[in-house]
């Protein structure tokens, strides 16, 4: 067994992963950069000759682990797509989002490569992906290795991969929590018989305080919108469509229903009620906190999202949870930001990653009063609201990671989907904690010998 990173650079970037046994070859994810704009936001697919891949195995759907899929499918016209079902539904979702995001780029910024797929290719593909539930082993294509899903706990549907061949066996995480968040509960992977492990670094490189809850996390967050109530202003809270907003939509209700914030609307909009009405679907179908909670009907809070896409109105006293969770050009939490950054009454919440060279990352980079560029096209403002950052991170932390890890046990390591200082530092980790396991950082197409 061999595996090649066909990421670019050793980053969290377009994720994806080619293992070859003996004539057999099997992808793991396959990502678009989130900041890579055309062709350059692909994987590098170079050591992957055209329709030779067996088939393909997707651990859930964020964008930089499912966004070039139907790039892959292209070239890989024979191979069956395996993946969890909520993984297959919301993934169509995200995917035909971007169409619609790669037409309006080749429009605004003349990226003349796009759109990379279209939307009627995108349903041509479907017939090809297949769903598979947790720890049921499956074949994936006709390659005589046996594979099963583990509960990831990051997001709806995601998985770990466990691949078993010739008495072998390797476990990739994809991305993974190890503690309950507020829907999703922690994830459920094996920990024994694993001679690879495949694991991403997210976080390695933050250092979580040492009197962290996320109890008292989420009561701070309370206490910042009662304060933001009783100035009379309004809170922004920008969230990723899949994932944060249905985490943050049910922290909200749990919040109202313990008298920790005051009765006030709470709005969404675009992506993220398309999403938000499959989590209520699979509301007593997938493992989670609240089965059978709809948050679409069952929040008294929410104020119903509007079916065709309008402005959203700025009203006090009303909580804004609105995507994209960095703020990015052209998105909803973008365009709000607009008519909140200058009110000192407002606040705006960051809970989750910020790229520091998006908006959002600027917002929580600036001092009050300092000019921000809310969009490059246009001139900047003065951040004159209140901006608070929490932790309420869909990754694991550093420790949690390592304690999987080191209960694994695993005769080799290949630290994925992590910036260089933090695989860095999981690096010289395991030096001392996993004597006698190799631990590897491969590069861009090099060749590692698993077995």
């Amino acid at each position: 067994m061999r595996f090649r990173n066909l990421t670019r650079r050793r980053e969290i970037g377009a994720n994806s992963y080619l293992l070859e046994c003996g004539r057999h070859r099997i992808v793991l994810d396959s990502g678009m950069h989130p900041k890579g704009v055309g062709f350059a936001g692909l994987p590098d697919f170079g050591p992957l000759p055209l329709n030779s891949a067996d088939a393909i195995v997707l651990t859930h759907a964020h964008h930089d682990h499912i966004g070039s899929l139907p790039v892959l499918q292209r070239r890989q016209p024979d191979a069956p797509v395996y993946m969890t079902e909520p993984t297959g539904e919301v993934g169509s979702a995200m995917l035909h989002n971007s169409v619609n995001v790669m037409t309006h780029q080749r429009e605004e910024d003349g990226v003349m490569e796009y759109p990379l797929f279209t939307h009627r290719e995108l349903d041509e593909l479907r017939p090809q992906w297949t769903y598979r539930d947790y720890a049921r082993p499956f074949e994936p294509g006709e390659t005589g290795i046996d594979c099963s899903f583990h509960d990831a706990g990051h997001i709806i549907g995601s998985a770990g991969v466990l691949l078993r061949e010739g008495g072998q066996s390797l476990f990739y995480t994809g991305d993974v929590n190890f503690e309950s968040q507020t829907i999703a509960q922690a994830a459920d992977f094996p920990t024994e018989g694993i001679d690879v492990l495949i694991m991403e670094t997210t976080r390695g490189d933050y250092t979580r305080p040492a009197d962290y809850t996320r109890r008292a996390e989420k009561e701070r967050l309370a206490a910042v919108i009662r304060e933001t109530w009783d100035a009379g202003g309004a809170v922004l809270i920008p969230v990723f469509a899949l994932g944060k907003t249905q985490e943050v939509l049910m922290m909200l209700h749990e919040l109202y229903e313990h008298d920790l914030i005051p009765e006030m609307p709470v709005f969404i909009g675009g992506l993220s009620t398309k999403i938000t009405v499959l989590y209520d679907h699979y509301s007593n179908r997938v493992r989670r906190h609240h089965p059978g909670f709809h948050l679409l009907e069952d929040i008294e809070m929410l104020v119903a999202p509007r079916k065709r896409r309008r402005e959203i109105n700025y009203q006090p006293r009303s909580i804004y949870a609105l995507s994209s969770g960095m703020m990015t050009e052209n998105t909803t939490s973008n365009q709000f930001a607009w008519k909140v950054i200058e009110r000192p009454h407002d606040t705006i919440c960051f809970v989750g990653y910020c790229d520091p060279e998006s908006p959002g990352g600027k917002i929580r980079a600036a001092k009050p009063g300092e000019m921000v560029k809310l969009d490059p096209k246009l001139p900047a403002v003065p951040l004159k609201c209140r901006v608070e950052t929490f932790d309420f991170s869909a990754h694991a932390t550093r420790e949690g990671l390592c304690t999987f890890a080191e209960k694994v046990r695993p005769k080799k390591l290949l630290l994925v989907h992590g910036d260089e200082p933090a695989q860095f530092w999981f690096e010289n980790r395991f030096r001392d904690t996993l004597p006698g396991c190799e631990i590897i950082r491969p590069s861009l197409h090099e060749a590692v010998e698993l077995w």
